[in-house]
């Protein structure tokens, strides 16, 4: 989704570009081998006179619903931050919960793209972008359901398939005991309704979350692996430091890049 004023500046440049091209003084044909360029340039100053107003029409449109997308997003992060417990999020819709995912990744820095779980992509729903890496996140609004081991385990063969870094599941819920246990050791971070509530809390008032703090030395882990999970380190140091989860449990090891 692009910026609102992107479209601003797009509808502006097309006019520009359009208009010129539909006043551009038309060519006469001195010789019969003109005709065909005659003819091409008439045709082009023909599109470019209706385009110089249908174009940036659309354009303005589509900046409207980015600006109004963009709104409902921060409404949604600002009704849950001020809210005084997880429990705003069982309220919403599956999409509303999607939406608001999201926009908490964009907190930090990340680029979204939503997808919506749709096509054969193993029910992802967000695919993030920082700097060269990618992350695939799948969400779960299940307010009276855990979320078992068989959603973990099918993002995780998504994500190889795809070479992403890291991966998350996120639910307004919690996860069996199960689930928990095949994302151990994983590039694969667990997030549940508390967690996220506050990650959304903290990325709200600061803008980002904070650094992660350095992890404990450990069973050194074979390079290979450590490549893409270094890329979910902080995330996992973070979502531990909010669930109050000691910090023995996040030694990873990692080599050094």
């Amino acid at each position: 989704m692009l910026p609102w004023w992107v479209g601003v500046a797009l509808a502006l440049v097309s006019y520009v570009i359009l208009q010129q091209l539909a006043a551009a003084p038309a060519v006469v044909a001195g010789k019969s081998g003109q005709m065909a360029e005659v003819m091409t340039r008439s045709i082009m100053s023909g599109f470019a006179s209706v385009g110089q107003f249908i174009v940036p029409i659309f354009c303005i449109l589509g900046a409207i619903g980015s600006f109004i997308r963009r709104k409902k997003r921060a409404a949604l992060v600002s009704g849950v931050t001020e809210s005084k417990g997880a429990d705003a999020l069982n309220g919403m819709s599956w999409r509303e919960f999607e939406l608001l995912v999201g926009e908490a990744f964009r907190l930090q820095g990340y680029s979204v793209t939503e997808l919506g779980g749709a096509g054969a992509d193993g029910g992802v729903d967000l695919v993030l972008r920082k700097g060269n890496e990618k992350f695939l996140v799948q969400c779960k609004q299940w307010k009276a359901f855990k979320v078992g081991v068989d959603i973990v385990r099918q993002l995780y063969g998504v994500m190889a398939a795809q070479g992403a870094a890291g991966g998350f599941v996120i639910t307004s819920g919690t996860f069996t005991a199960d689930a928990k246990s095949f994302a151990e050791g994983r590039n694969v971070t667990l997030v549940d309704g508390p967690k996220l509530f506050g990650l959304l809390q903290q990325a709200k008032s600061t803008g980002k979350v904070g650094p992660a703090p350095a992890p404990a030395a450990a069973a050194p882990i074979p390079r290979q692996e450590a490549t893409a999970q270094r890329a979910v380190l902080a995330n996992l140091a973070y979502f531990a430091q909010e669930s109050f989860i000691p910090a023995t449990r996040l030694n990873t090891g990692l080599p050094s890049a």
